[in-house]
């Protein structure tokens, strides 16, 4: 009989760990899905970039991925439905030294927040948002959204979607992002590295990811087990510089994956401080 001592690995033990509230695990997300792979990146970049979690607040809506704000071991605002945006404004203007990470969902973001989106652009806060876009309405049983591709099934579009799915990196880019960005759980080295990207740009950044959703959006599309889904994420994302070679008609079917912007235009913190001293001069 062996006298050495087994180790047994504890949840604790995981290098993720002191991101997560612990105590709350298990999570409640479906088996495959890809928040799980989002919030390991995301972690990962919040260590790498060597963030003061003591100055760093997250902020969600509702949906499946609102849910992130209540697992990091962050300062967090769970916001009612589309309006996480506007509560991360008034959080970064009370206090700017904050680190505001806006953690959301396509149809929170782009469908009901759709507006505060995209003002926050326009503004340029210098505040984070991270949507993970499953490409319908995960939470509340697939119904069609925004972001839903063109003749896709949904439980609302038994025949197909008829309308044109929403691009939210080419809004926020247009709007005024310093940092747009998308990626796939596919490429979790690049996500994490994006991640760390747009956590150090000042002004607004915003990090797409175009995630599995199997329990809906892949079942409704023959895609009910999660490699089916993840093959046609990989046969659709394309490297940026690859993408912007192609001529319109090849584009049609697929998305552009990495940085898409990158600017350093001055931040709304930074345009409200100027007017404060115009005032004070006064």
């Amino acid at each position: 009989m062996s006298t050495e001592t087994e180790t047994v690995a504890r949840p604790e033990d995981h290098p993720i760990a002191p991101y997560l509230r612990m105590d709350r695990m298990p999570h409640i997300w479906c088996p495959t899905c890809g928040i799980g792979t989002i919030v390991k990146c995301f972690a990962s970049a919040l260590g790498e970039a060597g963030v003061d979690l003591d100055k760093t607040a997250i902020v969600s809506g509702i949906g499946c991925t609102g849910r992130v704000a209540g697992y990091m071991n962050l300062d967090a605002f769970h916001a009612t439905h589309g309006r996480a945006i506007p509560f991360a404004t008034g959080l970064k203007l009370g206090r700017p030294e904050l680190e505001v990470v806006v953690f959301s969902g396509d149809g929170d973001l782009s469908g009901i927040g759709g507006n505060h989106f995209i003002h926050a652009a326009r503004r340029n806060i210098d505040v984070t948002a991270i949507v993970l876009n499953n490409l319908n309405y995960g939470m509340t049983g697939g119904q069609v959204s925004g972001t839903t591709p063109e003749w896709s099934v949904t439980s609302t579009t038994a025949f197909g979607n008829p309308e044109r799915e929403f691009d939210i990196c080419a809004l926020a880019g247009t709007a005024g992002a310093n940092y747009v960005a998308r990626c796939s759980p596919l490429h979790g080295w690049e996500m994490k590295e994006i991640m760390k990207q747009a956590l150090a740009k000042k002004g607004f950044s915003l990090v797409e990811v175009i995630s599995p959703c199997p329990t809906h959006f892949g079942r409704y599309n023959e895609m009910k087990e999660t490699p089916a889904m993840l093959r046609w994420l990989g046969e659709r994302a394309l490297p940026v510089e690859r993408f912007r070679g192609l001529a319109a008609e090849q584009r049609h079917g697929h998305f552009p994956v990495g940085t898409l912007v990158d600017r350093d235009e001055p931040g709304f913190n930074e345009r409200y401080e100027t007017v404060r001293a115009r005032a004070q001069q006064q």
